[in-house]
Parts: structure tokens; C-alpha cells; sequence
């Protein structure tokens, strides 16, 4: 039985972990779960899934929680960083899935990966901002990073199997490998008028046409930022080369993504759009579990669409492609930026459009650094986010 904390259960990833987890009762143990302020919805689990720890964001609600679980259950409840660290590498811990979303789910992972875990990669930020950082730890520590993420797992599942014991150091070309596609449904906005998009809500960007996600990687997926920083992410999994590195809109999102072989083959890896299919395939890892996911019917697949992404429709997009190969101060720089662009528009202070701005003023603010460790990282963190609030309170609608 192997031993598992989530790291970000309340969440849209975190619960469908869950739900895999419960339907192979004899192969799992939830060891710790993790939640930033859901009191009700962590308690919930906990009563459920009877984990040792529970974790939240700060003394008063882990105060709270434990008196909603007072008599019930023996889960001990922690708060803060520290405690978040800890069950990330635990010696009772054989994995941990990574999904916090956002800057705030580097630190743990990275803990995780330190103690050699395997870990479930679905906090992308973790990478887009620490990178070859990040790398260098998974490759002295031993761990085994297995991606989550719809777009990387695909690809992931498509590349040979030498590649992927390489995650962070394959050699495409090696492979026989041309390039990776990664599919992007073009999010809510896709056909709608460039010059409306100024006038879109916070409610009709989290309107995804396809998957069901949290507030904020809905709003990524509108502007497709989403798929900036899966962009990223795909860089650093797979050690890619800028020419081994595209993005293609597909509007139903039944391919996930797609590799490309020097031979002119290409292998698509399909299903429905839901987390449980990635999430299933690596807990099973090599081996393959039941998801609770149907199989596709072909018979109602009317028609697979692809074109390319238009950037006056996605600049956050081309922000993002930019950044990743000026280095990882922009990337770093990129992700705070939008974190703070995000929530004022999600809080009604900036319009949708305002996003790139944002970001784009950060980066522009910006100097180039060796981000190289965690402290030159949170600096550049801190900084841009404080670039990002003198824009809005300067430009913002109110």
C-alpha cells in the first residue's frame, strides 16, 4: 500500500485524486491532506479519508477545523509552511501530489523532491519558476517527477519509455522525437469578437467550454496564459529546444497533446476531458488503474479542428513563449504578475484585457538577474508583484 499527501485537496485536482484513491481502497493511504482556508470541505475529507494530518493556511482556521473534528476522527491538525514541508517528506510518505495552485506550492514540492518522493506534478508554477533549480534537485535527490498536467501527461505517455525515465534530461532527438505539440481548447473566448474581449466578465471567463477547473486556471485558460506556463513547464519536463516546442489550438480538447517523430509519425494521446484519466495514470504508474473515466465513442466525434494560436487574441501567450527562453527571471517575473493581474480582475479592479498589460509592464520592469536559488527567486516573486499593484492601483477601473 503506498502512502500519499495531497498537497492542495480541496482543489479540482486534490478531490479528483481522491476520488481515484477511493476506488482502489486496498492500494492507497491518504497519510496528509492539505487546504489553504476550506474549513467545511477539508473537514469533510478528513471525516472520509481519516488522513494523519490535516494542514491549513493559518493558525485560525486550523483551529477551526480541529474543533469540527473534535471526537470524530484522530487526524492531527497542523498549519503553515513548516507543516506543509513536513508532510511533503515525511518518511512515512511514498508520494505526493503537488497540486496547490500558484507561487505558494513551490516550497513543499521542492521539499518533496529533496526527500526523493515521487511526486505528481500538477502545480506548474513550481516549475515555470524555478526550472533547471528544480531539476537539479529531482536529479541528485533520485525523485521521480510524473506529470499531471492533461497536456504533459500526454506527451509524457507518447514518448518512449527510456524517455520517460529521463523526465528533465531525455534528449528529444534521441529518441527519434521532432518536435511536441500541445493542445490548447483556446478557452470561452475563442471566437468572440478581439475588439469585445475588454468587455468580459470574471463569471464568463470561468465559463470553460470543456473541463471544470478552480477560478484562477479558468481565467488562465481565457487568456491562455494557461498554456504560457504549460509551455514552460514542457521546456524544463522535457528538456526541449525552442524548435521542439509547439502550441496548436484544438477546440474540443479530445487530443491532449501530440509528439512528432523524425520518421513522420505522430502519436496523440485522447480521452474525455477529465483530470481523473492523467491523475489515474500516474498513481498506477507503469501500471494502469480504473479512473471512474468512460472510454470515448467515436461514433459521436463529428470533427477534430486545429489552428494555430492568433496572439492579438492571446498576448498573454506570446508573453509567456518570450519568457521562456529570455531566462528564469521572466518566467519568475511572468507568473506573480499574472497571480496579482488574476484576482484584480477576478475582485472587478482590472478588465480582462488589463491582464497582459499587467504582465507585460512587470516584465518590462524587470532586470535581468541570475535567478539561480530560492532567495533571488522570491525576490524577483516580490518584486513583480509589487510592479503588477502599482499598475493596477495606477490604471485599474477602480
Amino acid at each position: 500500500m503506498r502512502s500519499i499527501t495531497i498537497l492542495g485537496a480541496t482543489g479540482s485536482i486534490g478531490q479528483n485524486t481522491l476520488d481515484v484513491v477511493s476506488r482502489h481502497p486496498g492500494d492507497f493511504s491518504v497519510y496528509a491532506l492539505t487546504a489553504n482556508s476550506q474549513v467545511g470541505a477539508m473537514a469533510e475529507l478528513c471525516l472520509t479519508y481519516k488522513p494523519q494530518f490535516a494542514v491549513m493556511g493559518s493558525k485560525k482556521v486550523a483551529g477551526e477545523l480541529e474543533s469540527a473534528l473534535s471526537g470524530k476522527v484522530s487526524t492531527q491538525v497542523l498549519y503553515g509552511e513548516k507543516a506543509l514541508i513536513d508532510v511533503s517528506q515525511s518518511n512515512e510518505v511514498d508520494t505526493v501530489m503537488a497540486a496547490i495552485v500558484g507561487s505558494a506550492g513551490l516550497k513543499p514540492t521542492l521539499a518533496a523532491i529533496d526527500a526523493g518522493k515521487t511526486v505528481l506534478l500538477a502545480n506548474k508554477e513550481a516549475l515555470v519558476m524555478s526550472g533547471q533549480l528544480f531539476i537539479d534537485h529531482a536529479d541528485r535527490s533520485g525523485a521521480k517527477i510524473l506529470p499531471v498536467d492533461s497536456e504533459h501527461n500526454a506527451i509524457f505517455q507518447c514518448l518512449p519509455k527510456e524517455a520517460q525515465e529521463q523526465v528533465g534530461s531525455m534528449q528529444l532527438s534521441e529518441h527519434g522525437v521532432d518536435y511536441l505539440l500541445l493542445t490548447g481548447s483556446g478557452g470561452p473566448f475563442r471566437d468572440l469578437p478581439v475588439h469585445e474581449l475588454d468587455k468580459q466578465t470574471p463569471k464568463a471567463a470561468c465559463n470553460h467550454p470543456n473541463w471544470s477547473m478552480g477560478q484562477k486556471i479558468s481565467v488562465d485558460s481565457a487568456t491562455m496564459l494557461n498554456k504560457g506556463l504549460e509551455y514552460i513547464e514542457a521546456r524544463w519536463l522535457f528538456n526541449c529546444s525552442e524548435s521542439e516546442l509547439k502550441v496548436v489550438i484544438h477546440p474540443q480538447s479530445v487530443i491532449h497533446s501530440m509528439v512528432q517523430f523524425t520518421d513522420g509519425s505522430v502519436l496523440a494521446q485522447m480521452g474525455q476531458p477529465d483530470m481523473r484519466t492523467p491523475i489515474a495514470h500516474t498513481l498506477g504508474y507503469p501500471e494502469r488503474l480504473r479512473s471512474g473515466v468512460g472510454g470515448l465513442d467515436f461514433s459521436t466525434l463529428n470533427e477534430l479542428t486545429f489552428k494555430q494560436p492568433d496572439y492579438a487574441r492571446y498576448p498573454c501567450l506570446k508573453l509567456a513563449i518570450q519568457a521562456c527562453w529570455d531566462g528564469q527571471w521572466a518566467t519568475t517575473t511572468l507568473n506573480a504578475a499574472n497571480e496579482v493581474a488574476v484576482q484584480a480582475f477576478l475582485e472587478g479592479h482590472i478588465l480582462f484585457t488589463d491582464i497582459a498589460k499587467v504582465c507585460d509592464y512587470s516584465l518590462q520592469k524587470t532586470e535581468s538577474v541570475v535567478a539561480d536559488n530560492l532567495d533571488v527567486l522570491a525576490q524577483l516573486d516580490a518584486q513583480s508583484r509589487r510592479q503588477a499593484s502599482k499598475w493596477i492601483k495606477e490604471y485599474g477601473v477602480c
